[in-house]
């Protein structure tokens, strides 16, 4: 799929969709073979626990808030402003302990297989089964190990 020409209106996703996930809202706003970007808010508390994405690196450009991050095994905090690179193979995690809603804008090179994961995980509830899922897309839940430098 090629990138299209177009503007996604603030507050709407691709198609009018938004995703469910674990309770976080995650919304669309581009999509190619290249890359795939989404709005995330975080609410407090919620967080999304050490995984890996072999093919794909990930960014988190964070809108609003402070996201806590364990990257490649070293804590780390972002803040409104700041963007996180996270490039693939390497495990990583981002928690919500701010005590207030975050929001970012995350995206994803190559697109890979997380626009599909995302359709399949709305609504999901069970964490096990998540985890489960997401393996088919080539995301890799478990304890972060960090990389040999």
């Amino acid at each position: 799929m090629l990138e299209t020409p177009d503007i996604t209106p603030a507050h709407s996703g691709l198609d009018g969709v938004a995703w469910n996930v674990m309770g976080q809202v995650y919304v669309p706003k581009q999509v190619s073979e290249d890359s795939f970007a989404w709005h995330a808010t975080f609410p407090i508390e919620t967080f999304v626990p050490p995984h890996t994405h072999p093919y794909q690196d990930e960014y988190i450009f964070v809108l609003d808030g402070r996201i806590d991050l364990l990257i490649d095994g070293k804590k780390r905090s972002a803040q409104s402003g700041d963007l996180v690179r996270m490039p693939r193979g390497i495990p990583h995690a981002f928690f919500n302990n701010s005590g207030e809603p975050v929001t970012a804008l995350f995206w994803a090179a190559p697109a890979g297989k997380l626009l599909a994961l995302y359709r399949r995980l709305h609504n999901v509830s069970s964490p096990a089964e998540a985890v489960r899922i997401a393996r088919d897309y080539d995301v890799l839940f478990g304890p972060p190990v960090s990389s040999a430098a």
